[in-house]
């Protein structure tokens, strides 16, 4: 049987929660990450033909911008 499994992220040595992992939040942060850059990767790509650095800030937003985000606003 092959299929693609479920993304799961688990961080540790964090100090937002008691348990010090966090399991939820960078899970949800890696599929808003995917999300955005499945819309935003061929737009920057477009716009980088014309603009090289607004090209690369719209390719950068879901990793420096969408995960840290999503991430940090779930504790657990």
């Amino acid at each position: 049987m092959g299929g693609i499994g479920v993304p799961i992220c688990v961080q540790c040595g964090t100090a937002s929660n008691p348990c010090r992992c966090k399991v939820v939040g960078p899970t949800v942060g890696f599929l808003a990450f995917a999300a955005a850059a499945i819309v935003e990767w061929p737009v920057g790509a477009l716009v980088y033909c014309f603009k090289h650095g607004k090209g690369r800030r719209i390719m950068a937003h879901p990793a420096t911008v969408v995960y840290p985000s999503v991430t940090n606003a779930i504790p657990i």
